[in-house]
């Protein structure tokens, strides 16, 4: 495949010029891509073209682990001492975001987002718009870039990745009103004015690959991913649209659809209070 061909069937799919689009990719579904990952982004922007915008979830793939504070004294000393700090220059994506945000973010004009772990990556016309001020706490909550996209009238779109890769129902799981919502705190080190500085940081529980993640989902969908439910359950509402781009069965959702569906989907399912009126998440307790 070369670039012309993702462009063609992007434009078949739906997706126009002037798009701001969070895309999801995995390239082995595609088929053989000549030139890998630039290919595919160039294709992109042929079709959102100047006025688009390509956005992607970053993250940091060496940022320090989670339970850093349960490790021995001396390791965590020396970790808290030396470990480099988050430098959205020059840290490296994580690696389960697949090769296009590492591609992406070294991409002329990208612009990252400030927070480490829930960071994302955007290249376009509203890329800075997008990733400006990214909330430490609660970043994937109001005035996070997800919330933006959606507020944009952005769109999500799967190159061929699977359903619950849809990043932006974590924001539906910020805003929704259900119980038990759970909450991490966990800390990082950032530069702040040049300077190394650890930071604390307070995020829903998105591990939604363990029986963590920010809702208990286990009662209403035994066995399952819930995005993945949630996202089948969306398509099977008439919401999105399935095509192929290249050999890839993908898939193209409006941001603010995918918002209200989800935060709809959750408040109903896990008990939500009738009527409740979402919000984004805060610290809590």
């Amino acid at each position: 495949m070369t670039r012309s061909r993702p462009a063609a069937d992007l434009r078949t799919l739906g997706l126009t010029g002037g798009d701001t689009v969070m895309f999801h990719t995995r390239m082995s579904a595609l088929c053989y891509v000549a030139g890998g990952p630039p290919t595919v982004i160039g294709a992109l922007l042929d079709v959102a073209g100047a006025d688009g915008t390509l956005m992607a979830s970053c993250g940091w793939n060496d940022a320090p682990p989670y339970d850093l504070a349960g490790w021995p004294p001396e390791w965590r000393r020396a970790v808290r001492a030396e470990h480099p700090a988050y430098d959205p220059e020059l840290s490296e994506a994580d690696h389960c975001n697949g090769r296009l945000p590492e591609a992406l973010r070294h991409w002329p004009g990208a612009v990252r987002s400030r927070h480490p772990d829930a960071g994302f990556v955007a290249v376009g016309a509203a890329a800075g718009e997008l990733m400006a001020d990214h909330p430490w706490d609660g970043p994937h909550g109001t005035g996070s870039p997800p919330a933006r996209l959606a507020e944009q009238g952005g769109r999500v779109l799967l190159l061929g990745a699977p359903l619950d890769t849809i990043t932006l129902l974590h924001h539906a799981e910020a805003l929704a009103e259900a119980p038990g919502k759970r909450y991490v705190r966990y800390e990082q080190p950032v530069l702040v004015d040049g300077r190394r500085e650890w930071r604390s940081f307070h995020d829903i529980d998105i591990d939604i690959d363990t029986e963590d993640g920010a809702f208990d989902y286990s009662a209403v969908v035994p066995g399952e991913e819930p995005f993945t439910v949630i996202a089948r359950d969306m398509l099977a509402a008439g919401f999105g649209v399935r095509g192929t781009v290249g050999a890839a069965e993908s898939r193209l959702f409006e941001a603010p659809e995918v918002v209200r569906f989800g935060v709809g989907w959750i408040e109903e399912k896990l008990g939500g209070r009738p009527g409740a009126r979402s919000r984004s998440a805060v610290p809590g307790p």
